[in-house]
């Protein structure tokens, strides 16, 4: 277990506070649930964590600060296994072919390594035969030939239900509420994830058993991010790149992403996305 690094619930905390931003609702729900999964000895079942939100909102980025929270070398530990949805499996003719690879692989990897971690970009585009293969990996005290799956980690990132998140969002900010105000049971929001989920993915999703079964822990939702929010991911940006923080420059840079709605620009339309692309204009 020399990949793995010793858990440190506060260590996680700290990670989540400086480097994510806007996500309250994240940072709470991501610390508790892999905390408490971690320093189970003994769990009953994998841990299943479901993100959700638009573009740019950081979805990746809670993948990556969860491995380097784990593992030793974080999300390029060879125990860590990303599959993107159009890159890995692109031709659905073919899914009965990736299926049976999906499987052995899993297996595999969980016999030599049971804490390893699977993250699944683009779920909301997987063809449900792929999903549905994941299925017997996630139930309680799931046993897959002879292998016991109660110590990996599943984490599947989804653009689905980010339009009701969105709406969320804006309902607190037209009525002048704080967005930090807006709970995981704010009008049911874990709820009307899962059923958005149901009602409108286009891939696998919407008739997986994954949600039909109740395999899924937690639903997070990443709210979109505001300008402020924006400016935060440029002086990390700027922090990365080794380039002295300038807050000005920061907000420069925000303030030149598209926002939305049209006449209030409350949220970025790609969240973070592009800040790197965007922050290099403004240097030499």
């Amino acid at each position: 277990m020399d990949h793995l690094l010793p858990f440190e619930s506060k260590r996680l905390r700290t990670d989540l506070r400086d480097s994510l931003f806007g996500q309250h609702i994240v940072s709470d729900v991501v610390l508790k649930a892999v905390s408490s999964f971690m320093t189970d000895k003994n769990p009953n079942k994998p841990l299943v964590l479901s993100l959700h939100g638009s573009t740019g909102t950081g979805k990746n980025h809670v993948a990556k600060i969860i491995a380097r929270n784990i593992y030793k070398k974080g999300e390029n530990c060879k125990h860590v296994h990303t599959y993107i949805s159009e890159y890995n499996f692109p031709n659905k003719q073919y899914s009965h072919i990736y299926s049976a690879q999906l499987k052995q692989q899993i297996i595999t990897a969980v016999y030599w390594f049971p804490r390893s971690m699977f993250i699944f970009d683009e779920m909301d585009k997987m063809h449900p035969q792929l999903i549905d293969i994941i299925k017997p990996f996630l139930d309680y005290n799931a046993q897959v030939d002879g292998v016991s799956f109660n110590k990996a980690i599943f984490i599947f990132l989804s653009n689905a239900g980010g339009n009701v998140i969105t709406e969320v969002a804006l309902d607190f900010w037209r009525s002048g509420r704080a967005r930090e105000e807006i709970r995981m049971n704010s009008k049911e929001l874990e709820t009307k994830i899962s059923e958005n989920i149901n009602k409108n993915s286009k891939g696998g999703f919407s008739h997986s058993s994954l949600v039909n079964n109740h395999l899924i822990d937690h639903y997070i939702p990443f709210l979109p991010l505001e300008l402020e929010h924006v400016g935060q991911c440029a002086v990390a940006e700027m922090i990365h790149l080794n380039i002295k923080p300038n807050y000005d420059v920061a907000l420069r840079v925000a303030k030149d992403m598209p926002f939305f709605p049209e006449k209030e620009r409350v949220f970025a339309v790609k969240g973070c996305k592009s800040v790197r692309q965007k922050l290099v204009l403004y240097f030499d």
